[in-house]
């Protein structure tokens, strides 16, 4: 979402760092560029006003302009003002002082309301809660049906009722059923429309009143840019928001809508949908996702989706492996597909400090197709084959490149680079410290 915008930035704070010293006319060339990116990017005037202002006034301090590392100082400065218009830290959900606790989803339709209610149940699930989803939607006749499809593959409990039912008694009824199921949290998932009128405002309004939420969360495209914030502002000013989930920001749009949203409504982003698949969605960190805008990665966020992924025993098994250099296509399987449930090749490369330039120059896209054929290769072979690689002569390599739909020149490059990287194994045994950087 950010691509665009941070190239430019990257341009700019590139051009300042072969300056070496900076005047207060370096600087005021470098925010103009940076104010036109940021318009650009569809981020609200006034935001990016008191932004330039805030940046200008802290870049022209003495201690900015006479260090040793000026432009370094003013990607800092930067990162920091960007941290401070996101938000200055993540927004936990607030918890009722007796469970169970409500939280209710409102939005227009087209949002991702009835996925994000999914997901966000699944992220309370995965920290060890035990949610309940409520399927309080009347108004588009597939939303019901959704929900429970989503419900039953995620193994997570669903209330409904009769159509001819009210909201506001769907949701009164679901806090009896979660209590006899001792769910910690109930996610509804209320009626949105196209547009902002009157009759959606007053339902959700009442039903806030009624029903006394701990949280009344707004789910917005992060696509519709300042679509989306006019519409948190009008949501906000009618029944009083509690925090925000910017939905699609793995799209391909300007982003401004991220950056302007907090300032113009002062309500926090507590959750960002970052894909289709339901394990698409993070706590929303503002210092993380104004790393990946300057193109200094987000480590934390790597780490995090890794022990989320990977299994620790059989992490232990691969060391030991390696240990031994006894590494096989299996093992080399297994790594795949781990790293394929993190995410898009793509976004995990963004997220390591120093490749976020590699990930915009398009042949990503077709490393993840590589991956895939590497997989649809191993998957061909026998599982003798993948244990001892060596036995694969001409005839099991055109039954392999016949299985998988490939070349036999293809199943040829994957075994020869597959013994190049056993060869680097077994130089890395031969040092320790080698082998405990790796690990």
């Amino acid at each position: 979402m950010f691509e665009v915008l941070s190239q430019k930035l990257g341009s700019v704070f590139s051009r300042l760092s072969s300056k070496g010293r900076l005047t207060e006319r370096d600087i005021d060339e470098a925010l103009r560029e940076v104010r036109l990116a940021l318009l650009e990017a569809d981020v609200h005037f006034k935001v990016v006003k008191d932004f330039i202002a805030q940046v200008r006034e802290r870049s022209l301090e003495a201690q900015v302009l006479e260090s040793l590392t000026p432009a370094q100082q003013v990607v800092k400065i930067v990162n920091e003002e960007l941290i401070a218009i996101l938000g200055e830290g993540p927004s936990p959900l607030a918890q009722a002082s007796h469970p169970p606790t409500m939280v209710m989803l409102v939005g227009l339709q087209g949002s991702g309301k009835t996925t994000t209610a999914a997901k966000l149940a699944l992220h309370l699930k995965s920290s060890g809660q035990r949610p309940l989803l409520v399927a309080a939607d009347l108004r588009r006749p597939a939303a019901i049906e959704q929900l429970v499809v989503l419900g039953n593959q995620l193994d997570i409990p669903i209330y409904r009722e009769d159509i001819s039912s009210k909201p506001v008694s769907i949701c009164a009824h679901s806090l009896k059923r979660a209590a006899e199921l001792a769910c910690a949290w109930v996610i509804a998932d209320t009626g949105g429309r196209l547009h902002i009128d009157e009759a959606m405002m007053e339902e959700v309004a009442r039903m806030k009143r009624e029903l006394k939420p701990s949280e009344v969360l707004l789910v917005v495209d992060a696509m519709t840019g300042q679509d989306a914030v006019r519409a948190a502002e009008e949501f906000h000013a009618k029944m009083g928001l509690t925090g925000l989930i910017l939905t699609k920001m793995d799209g391909d749009a300007r982003g401004g809508a991220a950056l302007s949203i907090k300032t113009v409504t002062g309500v926090p982003i507590k959750f960002i949908g970052t894909g289709e698949k339901t394990d698409a969605f993070e706590t929303f960190h503002p210092d993380r996702l104004a790393s990946r805008i300057l193109g200094m990665g987000d480590m934390l966020t790597l780490v995090e989706k890794a022990e989320k992924t990977f299994d620790a025993e059989q992490a232990k098994k691969l060391e030991k492996k390696l240990r031994h250099a006894t590494l096989d296509l299996e093992d080399f399987l297994l790594q795949l597909e781990q790293m394929q449930k993190m995410g898009p090749l793509s976004q995990l490369v963004e997220m390591i400090p120093g490749l976020s330039a590699i990930a915009r120059r398009g042949p990503i896209e077709m490393d993840e197709g590589k991956i895939k054929k590497i997989e649809a290769i191993i998957l061909s072979m026998t599982p003798e084959e993948r244990r001892n690689p060596d036995i694969i002569d001409g005839h099991r390599r055109r039954r392999i490149a016949r299985g998988s739909g490939t070349t036999p020149q293809d199943v040829n490059q994957l075994l020869n680079q597959f013994r190049q990287t056993q060869k680097l194994v077994r130089q890395m045994t031969r040092g320790r410290g080698l082998l405990d950087m790796l690990r």
